[in-house]
């Protein structure tokens, strides 16, 4: 598991020190993967919520978008199938 948030390094360490995330967190400070992903507010400079699970062949398996994508549960089930 990967986060990608277009925040800064700085931004993500304290935001992994806060809600204690043991995961990598990835700067995107450009918003590139967010564009490449459909995700980029580019008028506000920000990237939408959203969670993708991706197969071990790079596929896209399921997307939650939204509050929706705050839910570990859609995520958790598209990696069960």
């Amino acid at each position: 598991m990967l986060g990608i948030s277009v925040d800064s390094v700085a931004d993500q360490k304290e935001f992994a020190r806060q809600n204690g995330a043991d995961f990598p967190l990835l700067s995107d400070s450009k918003g590139q993967v967010a564009t490449l992903y459909g995700v980029f507010n580019k008028e506000r400079g920000f990237a939408n919520r959203a969670t993708f699970v991706i197969d071990e062949q790079g596929r896209i398996v399921s997307i939650e978008l939204g509050s929706s994508a705050i839910n570990v549960e859609g995520a958790l089930s598209a990696c069960s199938k």
